[in-house]
């Protein structure tokens, strides 16, 4: 923030996280500590900073708003969600995207994404999962993530199963896409997926979070509730296009 103005390039973009790596043709640069936004409260101190309605360099302070707001994003056709979103009363305008969300210590914590309405803006948290796909985008220029070919959305599960499964609920199958790796592993809709190589999941953000790079290609012991009975299916996911 000195005014100058220099070259750069895109290292790595990911639409689907609303994520972007750039690296600056210039010397001298002072690099920001990143934080961690997990620990954010409600009521927390932030600082936005960016480039609103052209004027560089601005700073509006605000709180947290809300924390683990989902925020969906598109590439071509596939949509995400953007879980554990910040909402800040930050001041946000068209130019803020893109620009630093610090806390009280100047770390960051999140990078500003969307300007909802007045007074509501949101932000993409620095954490573990956004650290992960940042590190990708630095090393291979692109987040591979896995893909099953599904269509759902959450259900609750009656209540003897969720005793015995200990959760409330899993993910329901609503549509299964022809030669995917859901149809080629018999998925049918109606199919409630409750649990993937053991991990309970019980929202569709729980399945999305484990649809990383490491799983394509892999073998994944698939949990599915089909006619009030508990079956196993073997699932492997190939790589999302796009």
């Amino acid at each position: 923030m000195d005014g100058r103005e220099v070259e750069f390039e895109v290292i790595g973009a990911d639409a689907l996280s609303d994520l972007a790596v750039l690296r600056a043709d210039a010397h001298e640069l002072t690099a920001a500590e990143l934080g961690d936004a997990e620990r954010l409260r409600v009521g927390q101190l932030v600082v936005a900073i960016g480039n609103p309605n052209g004027f560089a360099g601005s700073v509006t302070a605000g709180v947290v708003s809300a924390l683990g707001r989902s925020l969906p994003t598109r590439s071509g056709t596939n949509v995400r969600v953007v879980d554990n979103v910040i909402q800040t009363d930050a001041a946000l305008n068209p130019g803020n995207s893109g620009g630093a969300l610090a806390d009280g210590r100047g770390c960051v914590v999140g990078i500003n994404t969307a300007v909802a309405g007045v007074g509501l803006g949101l932000a993409v948290p620095i954490n573990a999962a956004t650290r992960h796909i940042i590190v990708a985008l630095m090393s291979e220029g692109r987040f591979r993530r896995a893909y099953l070919g599904i269509a759902g959305g959450p259900r609750p599960l009656p209540p003897r199963l969720a005793r015995e499964l200990r959760q409330a609920g899993g993910v329901e199958v609503v549509q299964v896409v022809e030669e995917s790796p859901a149809a080629r592993a018999g998925l049918r809709a109606e199919d409630l997926i409750v649990a993937i190589d053991g991990e309970p999941i019980g929202t569709v953000d729980a399945l999305h979070r484990l649809m990383i790079g490491d799983a394509i290609g892999r073998t994944l012991r698939t949990t599915l509730i089909r006619g009030g009975r508990r079956i196993d299916v073997d699932l492997v996911p190939t790589e999302l296009d796009g």
